[in-house]
């Protein structure tokens, strides 16, 4: 085992940092409201000849553990824009308000924030949930292409029972939200689709003392 003061997950999340920087994108925070602040990376230099595209990454790690590899192959081709969705990562309001519709809203008055007129918008997981709200939201005008991958768009609250009977637990917080190394691990069992064989538990342990799972406002 490592020492105590070495966090694997730190390392890696500074190493992801560097990628990003990489490919020509730094780090803002940017106040849309009097209530929400939204962390977003964005193009160093804005190309005028490159069309705009937003990643909005899914439930769980904050966008840089989701998007390196689409990055780094993308941002030759586009600017790029990874925004962290509120209670993720840097991203924080003072609103009650909970919903994707509410994700959606913000990362568009981010989008205005940002000055673009016009953007394609991927979106994974829950990411795609936003997506698909930002394009009902702002329309054509706004949204160009939108692409939606793994979302449950039209999930009911049965898909979540159904979830639930097969993690073997009571509450969906309980397992979308892990605060034990057991429950992260029936996550990434029903998460992950190529299985890891072996995963030391201090591994686990780290990941949930690092701030990469989303930062739940009450």
């Amino acid at each position: 085992m490592p020492p105590s003061f070495v966090s694997f997950s730190g390392l890696y999340s500074g190493y992801l940092r560097r990628c990003f920087t990489g490919a020509g994108l730094f780090s803002q925070k940017i106040d849309i409201d009097d209530e929400t602040t939204l962390h977003v990376w964005g193009p160093t230099n804005q190309a005028t000849e490159k069309p705009s595209l937003v990643l909005i990454h899914g439930f769980g790690p904050t966008a840089i553990w989701q998007w390196r590899q689409q990055v780094q192959f993308l941002a030759p081709h586009f600017n790029i824009y990874v925004p962290d969705l509120i209670f993720f990562g840097e991203s924080t309001t003072r609103s009650k308000e909970r919903s994707e519709k509410f994700q959606a809203e913000s990362v568009g008055k981010l989008l205005e924030k940002l000055g673009l007129k016009k953007c394609h918008v991927v979106g994974t997981s829950y990411g795609g949930i936003v997506a698909y709200n930002m394009a009902k939201m702002l329309g054509e005008e706004k949204i160009e292409k939108v692409v939606i991958c793994s979302s449950g768009v039209n999930m009911t609250k049965n898909h979540n029972v159904k979830l639930l009977e097969r993690a073997g637990m009571d509450k969906i917080e309980d397992l979308m939200l892990p605060s034990s190394t057991q429950n992260l691990r029936k996550l990434m069992t029903l998460a992950v689709a190529k299985r890891i064989p072996f995963m030391p538990e201090f591994l686990l342990k780290d990941f949930l003392k690092c701030d990469n799972m989303m930062n739940l406002v009450s």
